[in-house]
């Protein structure tokens, strides 16, 4: 008995010695652990990575497709039911052409011009025939999606922002006209305009070494102000439609406008939130806010209508749904719901009095109202983003040490709305003077306006020989 005691203990003191050796000693198979434990940390971190970047991408491509539905069908549809019934299909043609045209012109230099490196007013031709354009991101852009996907987002607004021109000159602009005039407007204005805001060392760039850093979020001065004001300028160079003001000219179908107008504010949320070039808290707020806005300018436009006529048109409304889309546009990514709503308010205000009251003030015929809503909206938009602007919402300046700074006035920083009010005046100017320009030399080759007789009989026949309706069919 005493044996297999003392066996039993010899057995129990040799373990734990054994167990002691085993924790003062390191064995080949200990070694490994840490390394093993170093992989699998690396593994997961590179498949988050990778996860992130997945989902930056499909949402990064969802919104491009959303700001495309923008043009066609949203804009044609909202464009083409304002019109005279003869002339809808050649309104619905200009936003559909411009969809293919913008697109060619993007691939072989809009997008190199727009976000290469080059001048302070310019980019190069680094990326010309979208050369090195491919799934490597470009990280001063968007670091976690392909640049080729960054690339197809911006086109579909290098694609609405000529197409939103063409409700001034609605009913009576060659198609000819309208194409060549385009071509030459994207390359002197559009493509300046987005590389000072956006690009690599342009002008006006926030977050890019800008010497004049502009908030513009996802297109204010270069989407809104630079078509508005293009719109007014070709207004004045063509003259009023036969007819105006004498005759009435009511859209043949708000049913239309109205179904346009809600595809234009769900696309918003790609053009604004997508701005974000991220799946990301960022995109949330901007969705938000660009939802707030929209929201309150209706109330804000068919408040006044009611007001004013004792009735709120359904024209009123979705005209004010686009004005708070247009104003906050700029603002989405900087500022919080609140402000977004008042902002809205204000952009539905401004924007009914400069259709209704400053357009009959000086008898211009902007026929579907582009630069009441888009110059006066952007403009509305832009400066108040230099007011409600938040680095709680979106840190874009920094200090030396890396830390968040004031951004907008209400913050401190009152500079910003003079660094917004250069920002409007350079996209002013730009547009007033390349539209004129522009106008100029096409009228000189090949002539602008339809012939009497042509814009008589509408655009759907002249420019296309066919009908948007034949009931008779």
């Amino acid at each position: 008995m005493k044996k297999t005691l003392l066996l039993a203990l010899a057995l129990f003191l040799g373990g734990i010695s054994a167990q002691a050796q085993n924790a003062s000693t390191p064995s080949a198979s200990g070694q490994s652990q840490p390394a093993a434990g170093g992989d699998r940390v690396a593994q997961l971190e590179q498949q988050v990575a990778e996860a992130k970047s997945s989902g930056d991408n499909a949402w990064m491509l969802v919104s491009s497709a959303l700001v495309l539905m923008m043009t066609g069908p949203g804009l044609a549809l909202f464009y083409g039911g304002l019109v005279r019934k003869k002339n809808v299909l050649g309104t619905m043609m200009q936003s559909f052409f411009l969809m293919a045209l913008i697109t060619v012109l993007w691939g072989l230099f809009g997008y190199s011009l727009c976000f290469h490196s080059g001048s302070r007013f310019l980019g190069g031709l680094g990326y010309m025939f979208l050369r090195g354009v491919g799934a490597a991101p470009d990280a001063d852009y968007a670091a976690t999606i392909p640049q080729q996907t960054f690339m197809v987002f911006q086109l579909m607004f290098a694609i609405i922002t000529p197409a939103l021109i063409t409700g001034a000159f609605a009913e009576r602009m060659k198609f000819s006209a309208m194409v060549l005039f385009m071509v030459l407007w994207s390359i002197i204005v559009y493509d300046p305009m987005a590389h000072m805001v956006w690009g690599k060392g342009g002008l006006l760039s926030a977050s890019l070494g800008g010497a004049v850093p502009t908030l513009d979020f996802a297109g204010g001065t270069v989407v809104h102000i630079t078509s508005g004001v293009s719109a007014l300028v070709c207004a004045l160079y063509l003259g009023k439609r036969l007819g105006y003001p004498r005759q009435p000219m009511p859209p043949h179908s708000v049913v239309l406008s109205v179904v346009g107008a809600c595809l234009l504010w769900v696309g918003w949320f790609g053009f604004n939130a997508g701005s974000a070039l991220a799946a990301g808290s960022l995109a949330t707020s901007a969705f938000v806010a660009t939802h707030f806005a929209a929201a309150a300018a209706a109330l804000g436009w068919a408040g006044a209508e009611w007001i004013r006529h004792g009735k709120p048109s359904v024209l009123g409304a979705i005209s004010g749904s686009v004005a708070g889309l247009v104003a906050i546009t700029p603002a989405s990514g900087f500022v919080a719901p609140m402000p977004a709503l008042a902002i809205g308010l204000v952009a539905g205000v401004v924007c009914y009095l400069a259709v209704t009251k400053v357009k009959g003030l000086f008898g211009y015929d902007d026929s579907l109202d582009a630069f009441g809503v888009h110059a006066v909206g952007g403009t509305v938009g832009a400066l108040l983003t230099g007011v409600f602007a938040s680095s709680l919402i979106n840190p874009v300046f920094k200090d030396g040490k890396g830390n968040a700074i004031p951004v907008g006035l209400i913050e401190g920083h009152g500079r910003q709305l003079l660094n917004q009010s250069v920002g409007v005046a350079i996209a002013w100017v730009l547009a007033a003077v390349g539209s004129l320009v522009i106008l100029k030399l096409v009228d000189a080759l090949f002539g602008l306006r339809l012939a009497e007789e042509h814009e008589v009989q509408g655009l759907d026949l002249s420019q296309h020989g066919e009908e948007g309706y034949n009931w008779e069919a």
